[in-house]
């Protein structure tokens, strides 16, 4: 695959203990799109500091219509999209020049190697996910907290694995964390057909209490030393909101009532 089919995508929001990092990983690439949500820290500055990056600002409703917005921006073939904590390694650079895809192939999905502070996990719960794709067989849609890419075509597999390695502070990510919960709750009470963890969360006991064992040991993190830990207790946290979350809103829908054990 010609290098210059490809343009990298990319969304921001204070993202200045990242994108550095990122952006140094795409000086191969003609054009990278770069979606800022009005960042006030050094976002700004450090995208515009590299000549190939095109910036425009868009105000953030919600992250499906962010990364469609800047899908409309890219003119090439094909998209690299990103996140701004995902490092793209010289070998994965490589393995998308020698791609040669067929005219029914739409897309190619990777796995990630998760890192914390630079130390790659031997293990992680995010999943692969589609990051490359021809522009115009897709789209974003709304999944729970995230986006999920609705492609129309083959989607191949890459055997070079990204890495994602996001140093934003604690405080950030704990922010975060109560709005991811909220659409996660959103999701569990609408959804008319759900996924076995998603139907463990919405037990609202079986997330919080199966993921740290399935992290330290199903996955062998508690190998990993204190990164490993870190991590498990970031997931822990995590389905503890989300439980919360929705507990919440069933405790306010059956107004205060006793709880049948179902949601």
């Amino acid at each position: 695959m010609d290098l210059t089919a490809v343009t990298p995508l990319i969304l921001t929001y204070n993202e200045e203990a990242n994108l550095d990092r990122t952006l140094g990983r795409l000086t191969w690439a003609e054009r990278i799109v770069v979606v800022d949500s009005y960042s006030d820290d050094a976002t700004v500055d450090l995208a515009t500091s590299y000549d190939n990056v095109d910036l425009v600002q868009r105000e953030f409703d919600d992250h499906t219509s962010q990364w469609n917005y800047g899908l409309d921006q890219v003119d090439t073939k094909w998209v690299l999209s990103l996140d701004a904590d995902y490092q793209v390694p010289s070998a994965f650079v490589d393995e998308i020049q020698g791609l040669q895809p067929r005219n029914e192939h739409a897309g190619y999905r990777a796995t990630f190697n998760y890192c914390v502070f630079g130390r790659p996990l031997s293990a992680t719960l995010y999943p692969p996910r589609i990051v490359l794709f021809r522009n115009r067989k897709a789209r974003y849609v709304q999944d729970g907290h995230t986006q999920r890419l609705s492609v129309e075509g083959l989607v191949g597999d890459l055997d070079t694995s990204l890495e994602h390695d996001d140093r934003k502070s604690l405080d950030r990510w704990l922010d975060n964390q109560r709005g991811y919960a909220r659409l996660e709750a959103e999701k569990l009470t609408g959804a008319d057909a759900l996924d076995l963890p998603d139907r463990l969360r919405k037990t609202d006991v079986w997330g919080p209490l199966l993921v740290p064992l399935y992290c330290l040991f199903a996955k062998g993190l508690i190998l990993d030393g204190w990164p490993g830990w870190y991590y498990t207790l970031q997931r822990t946290y995590a389905e503890l909101i989300i439980a919360l979350t929705h507990l919440d809103a069933h405790l306010r829908d059956a107004g205060g009532g006793d709880r049948d054990g179902t949601t």
